[in-house]
C-alpha cells in the first residue's frame, strides 16, 4: 500500500474541533516559538500527516521555515527559499493551494536535505493570505502516497486564515533571527503621483477602516449561515435603493461601480464559495474574509485588466459586507483621529476629506485621484500633503502603522526606517525653513526685475482659509468656492446662512476683494442631500450654472445672500461652466432682478456689483469679443479647459497625464483669451491650479497674464520666481517657442533651462 495512492480519509475531528484547539493554543501565556510549535503538532494530528511545516515570507522576499512537526526541528529559521523556489515557492508565488500524491516527481519540487523530507511523498499545501497579500505557505506532507480531498485542502485554508491574523499581528516578529523582518511588518518605499505640496508625518488612518474580526471559529453553523444570508440580503436591497433612485452621494460612487457589485453580490459561485466556508466551521463575518482574500489573491496576479478592474467592486462588496455583519462604521470615525493622522483610502470625494478635523491632519494618500482631482484641490487649499494613484495601498496599510507622505516627490514611506524617518524629518524642517523665507516675501511688492507688477490672488472656500490672506500678502480672494459650504453641510444651506459665510468672508478681509464664484456643484461634487440624475459624462452634463439656471430659485437664493453681504462694498460675483453668451446674460438679468429686489425693500446694496465669467469651456474661445463686451472681468479655470481642450477627464490616471498644460495648444489657447480682453482692458485673471506653480506662472507671466490666483501655500514660491525674472526677456522667449513649434510638444524642459539659467528659483 506504500507505494499506491491510498484512499482519502477525513481529519480526525474535522476543522471545527482543529480550529478550537488553535484558538486554545493563542490564548496561552506562552511564548511565540512554542505557540507555533504546538500549533503544527494540532495541525498535523487533525489532518493525518506526519509533517506540519509553516513558512513566513520576510522582507527580503524569502520563505523561512518557522516550525514543523515531522521535518528536522534543526531546521526551523535556517531553512529557507526564494518566492518561487520549490513547491513552497511555487504556493507563495501563485497564492494557489497545490495538492500532489508524488511530489517529488513535480517540476518545481526542490530538496533541501536539511529537513529530512526526502521520504514524504504526498503534498499538501496553501497560502497564508491576508488582503489578497502572501504572508507564508502551511505544508503538511504525509510518506504514502494519497490524495487529498477537497474537503482537506479547505481545511488547510481555513487554519491558514488563523495564522494569518497570528503573523499580521506582529508576534512572530520576536523570533525572526536578527537583521530580518517578516514581510507584512517590512517597510516600504511606494511610488504615486504628487497631488499636493508638503511633507507629513504620522500614522495610518484607514478612511474605511478595515473589519477586525474577532470570531473566527462558529459555534453554531445554522446561525452563522443565517446570518450571513441576511446580510446579503441587506446588502442587495441597499445597492438597489441607490441605484433606483439614482442617489450615489452616500458613498461617493458612480452608478457602473454599483451594478457591478450588484452583479457580484447575485453570483451564484461567490455564494456557494460563502457558504463553503461557513460549513468549514468559519463565523459569517470570517467566511467573507477568507473567500475575499482567496479572490484577491487570483485577481491580483491576473495579467487580464477587465479582471484587475474587477477588483475593487468585490473589494466593495466585501466591506460591504463585513460592515453589515458586524455593524461597523463605513468610515473612520472622525471625533477617534489622532492628533497625526495621515488618511488612506481607495479615493474619496472633496466633502468627506472636509469632515475630518483639519487640525490633526497630516497628510492624505489615495489609490485612487490625480492632481487635477476636486479632493486634490481641497487638500491644497487645506495645506495637505497628499499622494495620489498609489498602487494597492489600502491593503498594504494598517490602522496605526507610521507612515510618511511626500507631496513634493509622489513618494510614500510605509513604516519607514528610522533613518529614513530622521531623513524626512529634516526635509520638514528645511522646507519649514524655506516656507519662513516665503513669509519674509510676504510685503515685497510682487514686481518682475523690468518693473511689472502681478497681481497674486489666493484661492478660498472655507473660513479656515481666510488667515492666510495676510500671511501671504495675496492681492485679494480672486476665487471663493462656495459650493464648499453646500458640500459639508447636512442639508440644503438656507439663504440667512449662505448670507452669514459670505458676510464673514468679506469681514476677514475687509482691505481687499473677495470674488464669488456661485455654486459649481456636478461631476464629483454631489450634494448628499440632492437627487442626482444619471448622466453617461456628468463633467459634461448637468452642473455649475446650468442647474443654477433650470434651477432659478437656488440661484436667486445664493444671489441675494451674496448682494446683502455685499451691502456697502465692492461685489464681485462670477459664473462658473458659461458656454454661451445667453447664459451669462439670463444669469446677469437675475442679478439685476435681486438688486431690484433689495432695493425695493429697502436693504443696502452694493456699492458697485461687478459680474464676470470661469473661462473653462472650449466654446467661449469664438465667443470671446461677445463676451468682452459684456462682463467686467474674466477668470480663466486651466483645469476644467485643459481637460475639455484635450478630450481628457482630469480624474483618469490613463489619460490625464498624456497631455501637458505647458503645450503649446494650451498655452496659445490662454494667449488668445488674454490678448482679446486686453483690447477692450477687460481684466483677466487665472485660477485653476497651473497658476499656482512657479515655473508653469513664468509661461503665464510670458503670455501677457498679470493676475494669478492660486492656493495659499503656492504663492511664497510663485512671488519668489516672479521677483527674480524679466517680464520682458520671458515673454519674447515663451513667445518665441509658441511660434516655432508646429507639434503639440511641452515647453516644459526648455522653460525649465531658461530658468535656471536666469537663476529663478523653481
Amino acid at each position: 500500500m506504500a507505494e499506491q495512492e491510498r484512499p482519502i480519509r477525513s481529519a480526525h475531528g474535522g476543522p471545527r474541533l482543529l480550529l478550537r484547539r488553535l484558538r486554545e493554543a493563542m490564548a496561552e501565556p506562552i511564548s511565540a516559538q512554542a505557540r507555533l510549535d504546538k500549533i503544527v503538532v494540532h495541525i498535523a494530528s487533525n489532518m493525518v500527516a506526519e509533517v506540519c511545516s509553516l513558512y513566513v515570507l520576510r522582507s527580503d522576499g524569502r520563505l523561512e521555515l518557522f516550525a514543523t512537526e515531522g521535518l528536522n526541528r534543526e531546521a526551523v529559521h535556517l531553512t529557507t527559499m526564494r518566492t518561487g523556489e520549490g513547491l513552497v515557492g511555487l504556493i507563495a508565488e501563485t497564492a494557489e493551494p497545490l495538492a500532489l500524491s508524488d511530489a517529488q516527481s513535480h517540476p518545481a519540487f526542490s530538496y533541501k536535505p536539511e529537513t529530512g523530507e526526502e521520504i514524504y511523498h504526498s503534498f499538501l499545501g496553501v497560502p497564508v493570505l491576508r488582503g489578497g497579500n502572501t504572508l507564508g505557505v502551511l505544508v503538511v506532507q504525509n510518506r504514502a502516497r494519497r490524495a487529498y480531498s477537497e474537503e482537506e485542502i479547505e481545511a488547510l485554508q481555513t487554519t491558514a486564515m488563523l495564522l494569518a491574523e497570528m503573523v499580521a499581528s506582529g508576534e512572530l516578529q520576536s523570533i525572526v533571527l536578527p537583521g530580518s523582518d517578516i514581510s507584512i511588518r517590512r517597510p516600504l518605499n511606494i511610488e504615486g503621483k504628487a497631488i499636493a505640496d508638503g511633507i507629513g508625518l504620522g500614522h495610518v488612518v484607514l478612511h474605511e477602516p478595515r473589519v477586525v474580526i474577532k470570531h473566527i471559529v462558529a459555534e453554531d453553523l445554522p446561525r452563522e449561515e443565517k446570518r450571513l444570508n441576511e446580510a446579503i440580503e441587506e446588502v442587495r436591497a441597499s445597492i438597489d435603493r441607490i441605484v433606483e433612485i439614482g442617489d450615489n452621494a452616500g458613498a461617493g460612487e458612480h452608478r457602473d461601480v454599483l451594478e457591478a457589485v450588484r452583479m457580484f453580490v447575485n453570483d451564484r459561485g461567490w455564494l456557494r464559495r460563502l457558504t463553503e466556508a461557513i460549513h468549514s466551521g468559519l463565523t459569517a463575518e470570517a467566511a467573507v474574509e477568507r473567500v475575499q482574500n482567496d479572490t484577491r489573491a487570483k485577481l491580483q496576479r491576473s495579467t487580464d485588466p477587465y479582471l484587475r478592474e474587477r477588483l475593487h467592486d468585490l473589494d466593495d462588496l466585501a466591506n460591504r459586507l463585513l460592515h453589515q455583519l458586524t455593524g461597523q462604521s463605513f468610515v473612520a470615525e472622525h471625533d477617534d483621529l489622532p492628533d497625526n493622522a495621515i488618511i488612506v483610502a481607495r479615493n474619496m470625494g472633496p466633502a468627506a476629506l472636509l469632515e475630518y478635523d483639519r487640525k490633526k491632519l497630516r497628510g492624505l494618500v489615495l489609490e485612487d485621484g490625480g492632481p487635477s482631482s476636486h479632493v486634490a484641490i481641497i487638500a491644497r487649499a487645506l495645506g495637505i500633503p497628499a499622494v495620489g494613484q498609489v498602487p494597492n495601498v489600502t491593503d498594504l496599510v494598517e490602522t496605526g502603522d507610521a507612515i510618511i507622505v511626500d507631496g513634493s516627490t509622489g513618494t510614500v514611506q510605509l513604516r519607514p526606517q528610522p533613518d529614513v524617518e530622521s531623513a524626512y524629518a529634516e526635509k520638514a524642517r528645511l522646507r519649514a525653513r524655506r516656507q519662513e523665507q516665503y513669509r519674509k516675501l510676504r510685503d515685497v511688492p510682487s514686481v518682475t526685475l523690468d518693473g511689472v507688477a502681478i497681481d497674486l490672488h489666493m484661492n478660498a472656500g472655507l473660513m479656515i482659509d481666510l488667515e492666510h490672506v495676510s500671511e501671504t500678502g495675496a492681492a485679494s480672494i480672486g476665487l471663493f468656492r462656495t459650493e464648499l459650504q453646500f458640500m459639508v453641510a447636512p442639508q440644503f444651506p438656507r439663504m440667512n446662512a449662505q448670507y452669514a459665510l459670505y458676510k464673514a468672508v468679506m469681514d476677514a478681509v475687509p482691505d481687499r476683494p473677495v470674488t464669488f464664484r456661485t455654486l459649481d456643484i456636478g461631476g464629483d461634487k454631489i450634494l448628499p442631500y440632492m437627487a442626482i440624475y444619471e448622466e453617461e459624462n456628468p463633467a459634461l452634463g448637468w452642473r455649475a450654472i446650468r442647474i443654477g439656471l433650470d434651477r432659478p430659485g437656488l440661484l436667486r437664493s445664493q444671489l441675494r445672500a451674496m448682494l446683502r453681504a455685499g451691502a456697502g462694498r465692492e461685489l464681485r460675483i462670477m459664473f462658473p461652466m458659461i458656454a454661451q453668451v445667453s447664459e451669462f446674460d439670463a444669469a446677469k438679468q437675475i442679478v439685476e432682478r435681486e438688486l431690484a429686489h433689495q432695493k425695493l425693500h429697502g436693504y443696502e446694496l452694493p456699492t458697485d456689483v461687478k459680474l464676470g465669467i470661469m473661462v473653462e469651456v472650449p466654446s467661449v474661445l469664438w465667443q470671446l469679443d461677445d463676451f468682452v463686451d459684456r462682463v467686467d472681468f474674466m477668470s480663466v479655470g486651466s483645469n476644467d479647459l485643459v481637460q475639455y481642450l484635450f478630450a481628457a477627464d482630469r480624474d483618469n490616471q490613463r489619460v490625464s497625464a498624456r497631455f501637458d498644460p505647458l503645450s503649446p495648444a494650451v498655452l496659445r489657447a490662454l494667449r488668445k483669451i488674454v490678448r482679446r480682453a486686453a483690447i477692450k482692458n477687460k481684466p483677466v485673471t487665472l485660477c485653476g491650479e497651473i497658476g499656482g506653480k512657479p515655473l508653469e506662472a513664468l509661461a503665464l507671466i510670458g503670455i501677457g497674464y498679470r493676475g494669478l490666483s492660486m492656493a495659499a501655500s503656492s504663492v511664497g514660491p510663485v512671488k519668489a520666481a516672479l521677483v527674480a525674472m524679466n517680464a520682458a526677456e520671458t515673454s519674447v522667449f515663451v513667445n518665441e517657442l509658441l511660434e516655432s513649434r508646429s507639434g503639440a510638444d511641452s515647453i516644459r524642459h526648455e522653460l525649465a533651462a531658461y530658468a535656471e539659467a536666469k537663476g529663478i528659483p523653481l
